[in-house]
């Protein structure tokens, strides 16, 4: 199938690990030059460009920068845009999820979660609309949400579930205020994947998840990051305002 994205050209916040990288491995392989975002991972951002370039032969940039900070995402776009030579396409995959219940939640970490996941995506769609409409171009954004939005947690992540809800909402709203700009925006909602936030957990306990999944098992980062790749190019051509579900079953809607 075509996929429409050779010499597309990507921004991927929280891009240096995780489903972040695996998402900017998926694109490059495609033929996009990708941004990668970084807020802390500075060497294995820097890695990723390096392995980005020598591998798949496209432009790649490491950028650092707090996406809950207004002015360091403005900063982001203009490295990325003179970096890349311009920018097609945005995905906003950085995030946090620190575990805490209510009961002991610190206002403090309710609203670095709220900044992050949601202040964050709500920035970065404002900076890429603003620039597509400018530039007078079509384009698409993806959202990384979570099955948590629609099933909620019982594991000490409220807040995380609050924020994934509220940037889903915002993703259907926002796709129809642009829509008429030709921008697509879409959703795409994980369950539980193999990241290196999982990857020391014991056999017992991912077994338990396992069992709490539909199709049985975890998923790897690279079918995640697959369905990103297909919002991204155009083959979804029809597709704004959706909500990919990549839970293995678990939203199952």
């Amino acid at each position: 199938m075509e996929l429409g994205l050779v010499g597309k050209s990507c921004l991927v916040t929280g891009g240096a690990q995780g489903l972040g990288r695996a998402i900017c491995l998926g694109l490059a392989k495609e033929g996009v030059n990708v941004a990668v975002n970084y807020k802390s991972s500075e060497t294995k951002a820097m890695e990723l460009a390096e392995l980005v370039e020598r591998e798949y032969s496209v432009k790649a940039v490491a950028i650092g920068g707090d996406v809950s900070s207004e002015h360091d995402v403005g900063n982001m776009f203009d490295v990325a845009v003179k970096g890349l030579g311009g920018l097609d396409l945005l995905v906003n995959n950085a995030g946090v999820c620190p575990t805490s219940f209510v009961v002991d939640m610190s206002l403090q970490i309710w609203s670095d979660v709220m900044a992050t996941n949601l202040t964050g995506t709500f920035l970065a769609c404002r900076q890429m609309a603003r620039y597509l409409i400018g530039e007078g171009k079509p384009g698409k954004i993806v959202n990384i949400c979570s099955q948590t939005a629609m099933n909620g947690s019982k594991s000490g992540k409220s807040h995380y579930a609050a924020s994934k809800g509220g940037m889903l909402t915002f993703t259907n709203s926002f796709a129809k205020e642009v829509a008429k700009h030709d921008i697509a925006v879409n959703a795409v909602s994980p369950g539980m994947m193999f990241t290196e936030m999982n990857s020391d957990k014991p056999g017992s306990e991912l077994e338990e998840y396992n069992e709490r999944i539909p199709i049985g098992r975890i998923a790897t980062v690279e079918e995640v990051a697959a369905g990103v790749v297909f919002l991204c190019s155009s083959a979804s051509s029809y597709m704004t305002g959706s909500n990919l579900d990549i839970s293995g079953g678990m939203i199952g809607r």
